[in-house]
């Protein structure tokens, strides 16, 4: 992979993010807490994306850092229904920051990556092996599906 694939794949990163974005953009206040087909509503989600941005910066940190390590995962639906985490009732704005500086944190380090440093792994507890390549697709996809599931009734 050459530096110009890096590039491409940081502007996948990116424009991922943007399309999130631009999907919260979309939704109204009365539209947060409307239930969504699939249980959780907009505000849940929203909730939900800053907490697994902060960790996938976190595990990209480790992927480089620390090769081999253990990648650990969580029960995201038990974060969503933490009374204390408030994802039923917590202002949006403090999450979309932290979206926000997740991802332009990480997009600087994909910007730096070397080819040698993608097969960089360790083990996820959930998934088993896990390297930047796997960390790349799967942040690059999972702010577009929830962007879906946002702007879905």
């Amino acid at each position: 992979m050459s530096n110009s694939e890096i590039a491409q794949l940081a502007s996948e990163y990116e424009a991922a993010t943007n399309y999130f974005l631009d999907a919260v953009n979309k939704l109204n206040s009365a539209d947060l807490d409307k239930p969504k087909s699939d249980g959780w509503n907009a505000r849940q989600v929203i909730h939900h994306l800053a907490d697994s941005e902060s960790q996938s910066c976190a595990r990209l940190r480790r992927l480089i850092a620390e090769p081999g390590s253990a990648i650990q995962g969580y029960d995201e639906n038990k974060w969503a229904e933490s009374k204390t985490l408030g994802y039923k009732e917590l202002p949006i704005e403090i999450s979309l920051a932290l979206f926000k500086a997740s991802r332009a944190s990480s997009l600087e380090i994909i910007k730096r990556l070397t080819t040698e440093q993608l097969s960089n792994a360790g083990v996820h507890s959930e998934s088993g092996p896990y390297d930047v390549r796997k960390w790349l697709k799967t942040y690059t996809n999972h702010p577009k599906d929830h962007a879906a599931q946002l702007l879905a009734n």
